[in-house]
């Protein structure tokens, strides 16, 4: 029997101004359930998307405090479908820094970029703390340093989601295949990949990096993406993308803000993997 599921992805050009991520956010969402999305993920930093640190961190909240969060779990609940909200700038409580990352002018405080799985009734499924966090120059005088801000994740996560078992990442994961096949080991059927990719990157590397991953681990990747020229001065490249088992690209959102949907059919993962069972050929060597 088919086992089918309808996604929906949301593309947006999130801001520093919570409560209008929130209120955009939120009115897609609807959208989305109303034309019969059982699943509707968001992009990396759905609710506050900026650069600077001390205005990060003054925006930021601890969980338990955070309104967006409050208002996507009566969402989800209200629309009777699972959210994956890509991620969120969750408030950590400060640590003793060492003084080789920054010495006195580094107060402690960091963010977790914090993705959410919220279920049907609100509750929360599960949490996936970025890994890998985006410390790199571009070029040209594009650079950025998440760890100034951020604390990396140290777990990987797999979220059942009922029709299906999530495996979870945020954006630069993507770079970093063995993550994707320890969570396809694990059962992972559907990659979930909220980004907020740059221009400069996603045009070198979006598209073939989502289509190796969905291939490599024969899931179904599902990448909403941010997009746009956005408050803090960063433009995002977009396209969220649905790619499926065996790499085909599903849905292309290109550039424009809004909600794409499709129904997808969970009995592929089987028959990908069936076709290449490369998930049970691994070879652990040493150089």
């Amino acid at each position: 029997m088919p086992c089918p599921l309808r996604i929906a992805m949301v593309q947006m050009t999130s801001s520093d101004d919570v409560e209008d991520n929130l209120a955009t956010a939120s009115a897609m969402i609807r959208q989305a359930a109303a034309d019969g999305a059982q699943l509707i993920a968001t992009p990396e930093m759905t609710s506050c998307l900026v650069r600077q640190r001390d205005r990060a961190l003054a925006t930021a909240r601890p969980e338990a405090e955070d309104r967006a969060l409050r208002a996507f779990r009566a969402l989800a609940q209200d629309c009777g479908a699972t959210l994956v909200i890509g991620s969120m700038p969750i408030l950590l409580p400060a640590f003793q820094p060492d003084a080789t990352e920054g010495g006195k002018e580094d107060d402690g405080r960091r963010l977790a970029n914090r993705c959410f799985v919220i279920g049907p009734d609100g509750g929360i499924i599960a949490r996936y703390d970025k890994i890998h966090l985006f410390d790199v120059s571009l070029g040209a005088g594009e650079s950025y340093r998440e760890s100034r801000t951020y604390q990396g994740g140290a777990q990987a996560v797999l979220a059942d989601i009922g029709p299906a078992k999530l495996g979870l990442s945020i954006c630069y994961d993507l770079r970093f295949p063995y993550l994707y096949r320890a969570l396809a080991q694990a059962g992972a059927e559907i990659l979930s990949i909220p980004a907020a990719f740059t221009e400069t990157t996603g045009r070198a590397h979006w598209h073939v990096l989502l289509r190796a991953r969905a291939i490599e681990t024969g899931c179904f990747v599902m990448a909403p993406a941010q997009s746009g020229h956005h408050a803090d001065g960063r433009d995002t490249f977009g396209h969220s993308l649905l790619v499926d088992p065996w790499g085909e690209v599903l849905v292309d959102a290109g550039r424009d803000r809004g909600v794409s949907l499709f129904t997808i059919d969970l009995d592929a993962v089987a028959a990908a993997r069936a076709r290449i069972p490369a998930l049970g050929h691994d070879r652990h060597l040493t150089i």
